[in-house]
């Protein structure tokens, strides 16, 4: 079995920068996988501001 956990990452724009790369680099020196993105939240015009960064583990028995 699997346990995952979700990290909010901010999603860079013009006045912003991303920090998806660091998050990932940090979560898989824990042993952790990274699986996908999801859509949190969005700004004006639909613009996504936030995603929640999926990462999984095996569950030690």
């Amino acid at each position: 079995m699997y346990i995952y956990k979700y990290e909010e990452s901010i999603v860079g724009g013009i006045f912003s920068k991303s920090d998806h790369r660091e998050i990932i680099d940090k979560y898989s020196k824990e042993g952790w996988r990274f699986v996908g993105a999801i859509p949190a939240s969005s700004g004006g015009y639909g613009q996504i501001t936030t995603h929640d960064l999926v990462f999984e583990k095996q569950e030690e028995s």
